[in-house]
Parts: C-alpha cells; structure tokens; sequence
C-alpha cells in the first residue's frame, strides 16, 4: 500500500430462470434460500476502487527530485516504500479508527523518507505530501464493474450503502476524486463512527442509517477477515468478490456467496425483481 491510502476475497450469478448456473453458492442454509437483496452495502478499496500502485509515489518523488536537485528520486522511492514497510504497522489502526488523519500520516512518512535521504526541510516534506495528495487523488480508477453493478442497483430500486474502514479524510477524498458519493444512501467510514469492520457495529450503522432489518441485506468485499467476517457477525450476507480467485482456507470464514467480478452480481439483481 502507498501512503495514506488504505492498503490495504468466491462466485454467484442468477440467470433469467432463477438459476444459478455459473455461481459458487455455499452450503449454508442461508446461501440456499437466497432472494434479491433488499439493500447492498459495498466495501470501497480492492472491491469498488482499483488498488493504488507506485505510480503516485514514484511521479513525486519525480516532482520532488526535479525541484530538489540534491535528492534523487529512485532513491526517494526506494526509501518511501521502506519507510512504508516499517510505519504502517504502528498506526494502522489509529489511522482506521480516525484517531490519526491520512493527511498526518502521510505527512510523517513523508518526513522520514527525507529525513532518511538527508533532508529535514519541515517545507519539503509538506510539498511531497501535498503532491502526492494530488498524485494519489488523480490515480484513482474504479474496477471496470462497479458503474454496471450500481446502474443495475438503481434499476432495481435496491439502495446502496458503503461501508469502509479508513480515515476520514482519505476515504472522503476517494469518493471526491471519483464523483461516486451520490451513488449511496448511506455512507459509513470507519475513521468516522470509531467502529471498524469485523467489528458487526459497523454494519448495524449502516442498518440504522437506511431504516432496514439485516434480513435480506447483503454486504459485498473483497476481504475475507473483515468483510465476510463481518458481514456474518452482523448476520447480513456475505458476498465474498475473489478477483485474484485465491483459495480459501479451512479456518477461514466461508462467505454466503462467491464472484469472481461484480459483472456476476448484476443478473441475479434483474433476474430476480419481484423475488424480494
């Protein structure tokens, strides 16, 4: 993961009939008595947004280097993702819980990056922190899904939460940067309520933000440990979207459904109108 973002998953489709021919359901008994969703939440980083990559690191150390000639840029990367390795772990959860700002955060690694190559200009750091701001902001792509599945959504007349941990600050910015806010009914932000997923609380907001029981709502993640886990605490389902199709282990937590892109979710949302 690159500073300040989050840093940061098996398959089910419904065809016009009512089956489910190209999906993986579980064996649960809830997974097999499944109707249309009555609400969607949906995870944000890794399920709606595309992973953030070096790129925004390595064009500001670029922007830095070329205004600092002194420093050299691939050094500068090569330190960032060090100093990355090494930060993170401490603040991670200050930073989810919102007891730190993505902003300080990337500021401090900023600040050690440089400090590292021999810079301890105050004025520098918050230049590379505000460029990579700006980087970070510009490189956010959705997944080639996600307008299909929220068009579908709307369609169908089935409202939308989100529901994602992170700070505030960095999270709102991604919703900014893509002009995806006014997709949701509700909008629940870990760094925001002080409550993080797999924590069920979290879920329970977003319940009580859009007036709904859990029956036949369903929540959609990328992250096994916080996203099904979760979801199942809470006793919503738990649609587990394994891009990467990675196996699951025995110990880990089996999701209600499985996809393999959002793309499969989109029948199963028209095919089964009137279903609810």
């Amino acid at each position: 993961m690159s500073c300040a973002a989050s840093r940061s998953g098996r398959r089910t489709r419904c065809s016009p009939s009512g089956r489910w021919p190209a999906a993986k359901r579980s064996t649960s008994s809830r997974a097999t008595r499944l109707t249309r969703p009555r609400a969607l939440f949906l995870d944000l980083d890794d399920t709606l947004i595309d992973g953030l990559g070096p790129e925004a690191v390595i064009r500001t150390c670029e922007e830095i280097a070329a205004l600092h000639p002194e420093l050299d840029g691939a050094r500068l990367a090569a330190v960032n993702a060090a100093v990355w390795e090494a930060y993170w772990p401490s603040v991670e959860d200050r930073w989810t819980l919102g007891e730190l700002s993505g902003a300080a955060v990337t500021l401090e690694a900023w600040r050690r990056t440089l400090r590292i190559c021999g810079c301890a200009d105050e004025a520098v750091a918050r230049q590379a922190a505000r460029i990579f701001r700006q980087q970070a902001s510009a490189s956010y792509r959705l997944f080639g899904d996600v307008r299909d599945l929220a068009a579908s959504a709307r369609q169908a007349r089935i409202p939308l939460a989100l529901i994602t941990n992170g700070a505030s600050d960095t999270q709102r910015d991604k919703l900014s940067a893509l002009g995806i806010g006014q997709w949701f009914d509700a909008i629940v932000i870990s760094g925001e309520v002080g409550l993080a997923k797999p924590d069920p609380r979290i879920f329970e907001v977003a319940l009580e933000a859009l007036g709904l029981g859990r029956d036949g709502v369903w929540h959609v993640g990328d992250s096994l440990a916080a996203d099904v886990a979760g979801a199942k605490a809470a006793g919503v389902t738990a649609v587990w979207v394994n891009r990467s199709r990675l196996r699951r282990r025995d110990d880990d937590p089996e999701p209600d459904i499985e996809v393999p892109s959002l793309a499969e979710l989109n029948p199963l949302l028209s095919a089964m109108r009137g279903c609810a």
